[in-house]
């Protein structure tokens, strides 16, 4: 394996905060260096980003998870013998994977978690893993394969070349080539380049907001008396001003006076409008609609559902095709030493519901049939029957 242990434990070591100091220039520095294929800046800024912030959480939790909701299956070319081996011997293969974590060795599973990590591109551009191959003895009837999917987090590779390549430590600059057959590399959108931008731009103005809530939240607190400064009386009116817990708060001989310098806004303040601005924007990126349209128009509910689904299907078509040209290529030519005459395929929720829907309909239709047949003979034959009893 090339993700060793003593490799993930050092990078541990030298991880650090990278949103704690986070600037406009900052960003825009890391940005540039991920697009000249310097990624481990960029991707570690997106991790953190995607962990904290409340919105981003959500919505790129529902977008990775939904292609693992409705399962797979393994589509025949045609009904040849051979192309049904192909099928069976993938069906296996894809039912024993095992996935896991390179960086977090606690989170393990199957088919769900290898789908969900590969959504990771969807935010970061790419999602790599690494492929342990673990074939069965040969005299094994039928043949079998099985494997083990290791996610790689992002900031372990560079692509300075135009090819991602592992980087053998942290201080290294040039990688290593992925070798075909030992790495499982998924593309996706990248949407968290736009979405860290928006995330500077929501928490620049959540911050001064805070600060804001912190300075004029709490009125101040102004004592007068007639007693001597310095004297017990005025040390004890002083207490008494302080005791009342204002943030700013001040004692005076009567007749001086202190014109308040008003820090607060008389009008709408600013900042609520430019954080709600950023999260619509976020949840567009993600979602494909803004939660506000669920709001503003009763059609929103209807427009977003529309867009989700359009965006669910494109994710698991482009999830099936990467399985296909990278992973059942391999299955078959270890088993079979041919092209794969089957694929994976990738379920959705409305292949899910057109499946049921076809089946509900097949049995109303079934069960209406003999009623809507006599009524129609009831219909078109009474009449004549009754003209010839008249007869």
């Amino acid at each position: 394996m090339k993700t060793t242990p003593t490799h993930l434990r050092r990078s541990r070591r030298h991880a650090f905060n990278p949103v704690r100091s986070l600037t406009p220039e900052g960003l825009t520095r890391q940005l540039d260096a991920f697009h000249a294929g310097s990624l481990a800046e960029a991707a570690r800024l997106w991790e953190v980003i995607e962990q904290r912030d409340d919105l981003i959480k959500a919505v790129a939790t529902k977008r990775k998870k939904a292609p693992g909701r409705f399962g797979w299956d393994i589509v025949a070319d045609d009904d040849s013998p051979i192309a049904l081996q192909h099928k069976a011997s993938l069906e296996d293969f894809y039912r024993n994977i095992d996935s896991t974590n390179a960086a977090d060795q606690n989170e393990r599973g199957g088919m769900a978690l290898l789908l969900r990590q590969m959504m990771d591109a969807i935010g970061k551009r790419y999602a790599v893993h690494e492929i342990v191959w673990s074939p069965q003895p040969r005299n094994d009837s039928p043949p079998r394969l099985t494997a083990s999917f290791r996610f790689v987090p992002l900031w372990f590779f560079e692509n300075r070349t135009g090819q991602l390549r592992f980087l053998p430590n942290d201080l290294s600059t040039q990688g290593h080539t992925l070798r075909d057959g030992e790495w499982l590399i998924t593309t996706g959108d990248g949407l968290m380049e736009a979405t860290a931008v928006a995330y500077l731009f929501k928490h620049l103005p959540l911050r001064d907001w805070l600060i804001y809530c912190e300075r004029n939240g709490m009125p101040g607190v102004r004592g007068v008396t007639d007693a001597t400064p310095g004297s017990a009386e005025w040390e004890s009116a002083r207490d008494a001003v302080h005791d009342f817990g204002a943030e700013f708060h001040a004692l005076m001989a009567r007749g001086t006076d202190i014109e308040a310098i008003d820090l607060s806004s008389t009008g709408q303040l600013p900042y609520p409008q430019l954080v709600d601005r950023m999260d619509k924007a976020i949840a567009t990126l993600w979602r494909g609609s803004s939660m506000g349209s669920i709001a503003d128009s009763g059609a929103g509910i209807t427009l977003q559902g529309k867009e989700t689904a359009l965006i669910e299907r494109e994710d698991v078509a482009h999830l099936s095709e990467t399985l296909h040209g990278q992973v059942d290529r391999w299955v078959t030519h270890y088993l079979f030493g041919q092209k794969p005459r089957a694929r994976i395929v990738i379920r959705h929720k409305e292949s899910t519901q057109t499946n049921e829907g076809s089946e509900i309909a097949r049995d109303v239709l079934i069960a209406a049939l003999p009623k809507a047949l006599t009524s129609l003979i009831t219909r078109f034959l009474q009449p004549t029957q009754t003209l010839q009893h008249k007869a």
